[in-house]
């Protein structure tokens, strides 16, 4: 007799009216290798019961019953849906009446006093049922493959097309019909190189078609293409190929993704992008190149834009009298607009100062030109004018709505503040700015000008920069030349925001008397 070890699991679901005869089945299969779990039943409720709650290997059915038969048993399994093999054990049985039985549905039987055929045929049952539940898996398998390609091709956001070697379109699928604008049939009338080639090869040659270029087809690899839909129109699409044999014959599938709407708006982007860098370059050039050369002072300014292009403005000005304005401006908003309102207000501050000397006037006069310009608008202007009279060093400003002007002495005091006097340029055409006179400036004092994007500037938290760390800032900086007090100032700017993006444009003018 077979180890223990080495028997073979059976569960057995005997249907017999003798315990004994259902012991001595059960123990005959152990003797010859199988480790035996088994249950009796000997109604057709026990049966359906037993095949309900558990799970059996096989069954063993006697023909005839006080209560029960094979006949209705086989009738019982079936109807539960398993595929279990059913071999009838009876100890009498009439030859046609065990062909019936087979015909039914009944796997094998075998006479109770001829039980050394028994695990053969148990052997050949259970390895024809395991057969039989492979082949079940695999057609459920095939069932589920062929329901998710069929899903697959009808479902598919992007085009499929199949064709031959020379691009006779054989089937499409659905969203074909809607990226190359046809129908199915108008489709198959069609040459796929009328659709899905360039129009013209390299040097202007004949059209190129990527299916049959082998190392695309090979490689996978996906090509933007610039066909055409039914209609003529054009179409930018992404187009992979890939090779399939058959029923004999060579085709190649093509899966197209319709990207002309993505390719025009990076397109548009991309004209968007040259405007503005053509629009920055332009803007920077009405920037001073330079600053005047005053003997006895230092001056330096510059601007950093948040977006390609700005809405802050400085600048010099030839005023009356060899005096020389420094102005500092911020538009509101960011961006072209912005930008073409600062450029404006340049054009309107340079030639109301050439031939004034009051502060106040000049934007007095530059507040009525924008007013009108910008009338219905939600934009204005804020606005510092400094004027300086070099021979003495004396200052008298005007400002419209701006970030008050500050003056630090030589041992880093905060000596004044230009403050707000008046609305910001643009809103109110009758408004009348008054110039205001401030201290002369002093050997070693600093006049620093700037727009809101410094004290506003703010890291990842929320916490702005803020007036103070300015003032330590140019504190600190001030014995230093102006362009690098400048440079101090925006590299502790950045420092502080620690790679957090900027929210607005940066501009100071510094002027440092020697």
């Amino acid at each position: 007799m077979n180890d223990h070890t080495n028997k073979r699991q059976l569960r057995a679901l005997i249907i017999e009216d003798s315990e004994f005869d259902a012991v001595i089945l059960a123990g005959h299969l152990q003797k010859e290798g199988y480790e035996v779990t088994w249950e009796r039943v000997e109604t057709a409720a026990d049966l359906e019961t037993a095949l309900r709650e558990r799970s059996w290997d096989i069954v063993f059915s006697d023909h005839q019953m006080p209560e029960f038969n094979a006949d209705e048993a086989l009738k019982v399994v079936q109807r539960a849906g398993v595929d279990l093999p059913f071999i009838v054990v009876s100890g009498g049985i009439g030859e046609d009446k065990a062909v019936d039985l087979m015909k039914a549905g009944a796997h094998d039987f075998v006479f109770k006093g001829g039980l050394i055929r028994l695990p053969p045929a148990v052997d050949r049952e259970l390895r024809e049922a395991r057969t039989r539940a492979a082949h079940r898996a695999a057609e459920q398998l095939l069932r589920e493959n062929e329901k998710r390609l069929r899903l697959l091709w009808e479902k598919s956001p992007d085009a499929i097309l199949m064709m031959d070697e020379n691009g006779a379109i054989a089937f499409v699928n659905p969203a074909a019909e809607e990226v190359l604008g046809g129908s199915a049939t108008q489709l198959a009338t069609l040459n796929a190189a009328q659709l899905l080639a360039d129009p013209t090869g390299e040097d202007g040659g004949p059209a190129r078609l990527p299916w049959q270029d082998r190392e695309v087809v090979e490689s996978g690899e996906v090509q933007e293409i610039r066909g055409q839909r039914c209609d003529g129109s054009p179409l930018v699409m992404e187009a992979g190929f890939s090779r399939l044999e058959f029923e004999g014959r060579t085709w190649f599938v093509a899966f197209i993704r319709d990207i002309t709407k993505r390719r025009q708006a990076e397109d548009a982007l991309a004209a968007r992008d040259r405007e503005f860098a053509m629009a920055r370059t332009i803007q920077q050039r009405l920037y001073p190149q330079r600053p005047p050369r005053l003997p006895g002072f230092d001056l330096a300014g510059t601007t950093q834009p948040a977006d390609e292009t700005g809405g802050d403005y400085f600048d010099y000005l030839d005023m009356d009298e060899d005096d020389v304005g420094l102005v500092v401006g911020d538009v509101s908003g960011h961006g072209m607009g912005p930008a073409l309102i600062m450029a404006e207000t340049r054009a309107y501050l340079r030639v109301v100062a050439i031939n004034r000397r009051d502060a106040g006037q000049v934007l007095t006069r530059a507040n009525q030109a924008l007013a009108d310009d910008l009338e219905g608008s939600d934009r204005f202007v804020t606005c510092t004018l400094i004027r300086l009279t070099p021979s003495d060093g004396s200052l008298a400003y005007a400002n419209a709505g701006h970030v008050a002007g500050l003056v630090l002495s030589a041992t880093g005091e905060l000596k004044a503040r230009f403050k707000r006097r008046g609305p910001p340029l643009g809103l109110f055409p009758e408004t009348d700015y008054a110039e205001h006179p401030g201290d002369k400036l002093e050997s070693g004092d600093l006049l620093v000008l700037l727009t809101d994007g410094f004290e506003e500037a703010e890291r990842a938290d929320g916490e702005r920069f803020g007036l103070e760390r300015v003032v330590q800032v140019l504190r600190a900086n001030r014995q230093r030349p102006a362009k690098e007090i400048i440079e101090a100032l925006g590299t502790a700017v950045h420092a502080f925001q620690d790679g957090h993006p900027q929210q607005d444009d940066l501009t100071v003018v510094v002027l440092k008397r020697l």
